[in-house]
């Protein structure tokens, strides 16, 4: 099993009607910046334990469950919108550090809603990081009937139980998936060792004995809304802290996009962020926290020191 360096304890806080779960890292104190990092769309807090372990300093690191995955509820939500990710966010830092800045770090998804949350609330951040948070393609007004009529389907297809969790036999089953998913993990022992320990942070057990990923099925509805670049713009234009956009050295985007969605589409919009800093992690895919935390810690460390 994956040795452990830095043990992590958990907490619950009320936010907007919901038990938010939270991993906590470390204590908080007298001249300590949180450091807040969120997770990715299917992916859980315990996912940063491979970086945390790899930070060279002592940190106070805050990471949430977000709502329906891991250990927080869904609250009976049958979809889910990028506005609440945000609120939320907002809520817990009021709850972690209603009185200063934090260090924010997010990943995939978590990347995109960060980059959002701070253009929102630039006072909030001190220091940005955007973990492969590439973004959408750009959409046209005259796609939203055929969106609102495919969202609206989805959600019946949903209701009548047509969409579900794969359940797995046992946990070697899941560390299975998740090594088939990111080949990275069954390439040496220490890779191993990290599917086998986030299978049972990735997963649980069901009233049936049947394993299931720990992300409520209501996450594969597409989002009724368009994805606005002009609105995106505008809002990475007012991120006022220095900011570091990380990507891995695996291009995954021509991949998941198949041409409707470019790394050099990606690269012009961020132009809007004004203290901007690139960085390239070698030997990664887009679980890079997984592949590389020793080169992403150091890299969070010299960014936030």
């Amino acid at each position: 099993m994956y040795p452990i360096q830095r043990a992590s304890r958990s907490e619950f806080v009320p936010i907007r009607n919901l038990n938010y779960h939270v991993r906590v890292w470390g204590e908080p104190g007298t001249g300590k910046t949180p450091l807040v990092m969120v997770h990715g769309w299917m992916d859980v807090a315990a996912s940063y334990q491979f970086v945390v372990d790899a930070l060279k300093d002592d940190h106070y690191v805050i990471a949430p469950d977000w709502r329906g995955y891991g250990q927080t509820q869904s609250g009976g939500a049958d979809n889910f919108w990028f506005p609440d990710y945000l609120a939320d966010l907002d809520f817990l830092l009021d709850h972690y550090s209603p009185d200063h800045a934090v260090n924010l770090v997010g990943h995939s998804m978590g990347g995109n809603i960060v980059m959002l949350y701070t253009g929102t609330r630039p006072q909030r951040v001190r220091r940005l990081v955007n973990l492969e948070g590439f973004g959408m393609p750009a959409t046209r007004p005259a796609q939203a009937p055929g969106r609102y009529a495919k969202w609206m389907d989805a959600l019946k297809e949903m209701h009548r139980g047509d969409m579900a969790m794969r359940e797995y036999d046992s946990l070697d089953d899941v560390a299975n998936r998740l090594k088939k998913t990111n080949p990275r993990l069954a390439r040496d022992e220490s890779g191993r060792q990290k599917a086998a320990w986030l299978a049972p942070h990735w997963a649980a057990q069901n009233a049936q004995g049947k394993w299931q990923i720990l992300g409520d099925v209501a996450h594969k509805i597409i989002n009724a809304n368009l994805y606005h670049v002009d609105e995106v713009q505008e809002i990475f234009k007012r991120i006022a802290c220095p900011t570091l956009c990380v990507e891995a050295s695996d291009n995954q985007m021509d991949q998941w996009w198949q041409g409707k969605y470019t790394l050099a589409e990606y690269h012009e919009r961020i132009k809007a962020v004004a203290q901007l800093s690139q960085a390239l992690i070698d030997d990664a895919g887009h679980m890079l926290h997984h592949d590389q935390p020793e080169k992403l810690a150091a890299l969070i460390e010299s960014f936030i020191a």
